[in-house]
């Protein structure tokens, strides 16, 4: 079987459809046919169209099928911050998700700002993604979304829960689980670092610690309930500023892995020993805790898996426009290394 030769489409302009059909000797809706697989195409029709497209390095454009068809094979994610392994890994599983189901994936970080956030909402519309996975910053993104009738899945936090989709994890059971480990190993005076109460991811986690200590008869003391801010410069400072007092607690539960590290720079920068002067456990088991000596024992969340059942549940949304809204809740499990024992008084 061979190709028919014609003159190259000239370089300054990018191969069109109607290029691939003239080189492969067929019609333009049979190029189409034999891209897409929709349709009729005899085999050694469509094997001479995918050569031809390959020869002459012809891409579909997908915004003119996609205005033509109104079906999008492109689906939006937005994450809060790419520059924490935690948004990455749930960006890369839903990559993987959204690929595995023939959708691209348009990525895009808000940096935890509602302007940002706003702003890709607005692109994605434009772009006429079929569905958008978001790490919400509030309600607001979700309610632009679904006012144009574009499907949302809530990931990590809810702001919308009962009118969209959402994909979390057990937050409240992990804290819960976290302090009572703690508290298990002699510890009453345990601060907990938190960067907010008002999501459903700070909530549920403070409200997890709250179970613990009111379980272990501990009573609640204010000033260990640390806001300590959204990054690891914050974390360290408010943790210098609590550690390095006399009357500093025996344990720290982190809210999250980058209020870890906080505490865990200021910790060594202190001179104090882990778990020795004080023990160290933290919601999100990232890398790094696993690399340092000593290990640090956290609750596991399964984040590749956040992001691909997020992209999982878009595309079912997609396909069943009109079933009720669902909210999954994956399992976390606690993990104990090195960094927890009983205080030093015991």
């Amino acid at each position: 079987m061979t190709v028919e030769r014609r003159p190259s489409p000239s370089r300054s302009r990018r191969p069109t459809i109607k290029d691939v059909a003239e080189a492969a000797g067929v019609s333009r809706s049979t190029v189409s046919r034999a891209l897409t697989g929709r349709g009729y195409a005899a085999s050694d029709v469509r094997e001479r169209v995918l050569r031809a497209a390959a020869e002459l390095g012809y891409v579909p454009d997908v915004m003119a099928r996609t205005l033509k068809q109104q079906v999008s094979r492109s689906v939006g994610v937005l994450v809060s911050d790419l520059r924490n392994p935690f948004y990455a890994e749930l960006a890369a599983g839903a990559s993987r998700e959204a690929r595995e189901r023939g959708y691209t994936m348009v990525l895009a970080d808000t940096s935890l700002s509602a302007e940002a956030e706003s702003e890709a909402a607005e692109a994605l519309v434009a772009l006429r993604v079929a569905g958008v996975v978001v790490t919400p910053n509030s309600s607001a993104v979700s309610t632009y979304l679904s006012a144009h009738g574009i499907p949302v899945v809530e990931v990590d936090r809810q702001f919308a829960a009962g009118s969209t989709d959402g994909v979390v994890v057990g937050n409240r059971v992990g804290a819960r689980t976290a302090t009572s480990h703690l508290v298990e190993l002699g510890h009453r005076r345990i601060a907990l670092f938190i960067d907010e109460t008002d999501w459903t991811t700070g909530y549920e986690r403070y409200q997890g610690y709250l179970e613990a200590l009111a379980a272990g008869g501990i009573k609640v003391e204010p000033e260990l309930v640390v806001s300590s801010g959204w990054d690891v410069a914050d974390s360290r400072r408010r943790a210098l500023d609590m550690l390095r007092g006399p009357d500093r607690p025996t344990a720290v539960f982190a809210a999250n892995n980058v209020l870890a590290e906080g505490v865990w720079r200021a910790i060594g920068e202190l001179g104090l020993r882990v778990p020795g002067d004080i023990s160290l456990v933290a919601f999100d088991d990232t890398p790094w805790m696993s690399m340092v000596s000593p290990t640090v024992s956290a609750v596991s969340q399964n984040t590749y898996g956040l992001g691909a059942t997020a992209v999982r549940r878009l595309s079912e949304r997609i396909e069943m426009p009109e079933a009720d809204s669902v909210t999954t809740v994956l399992n976390v499990r606690l993990i104990s290394r090195e960094s927890t024992a009983p205080p030093p008084e015991i």
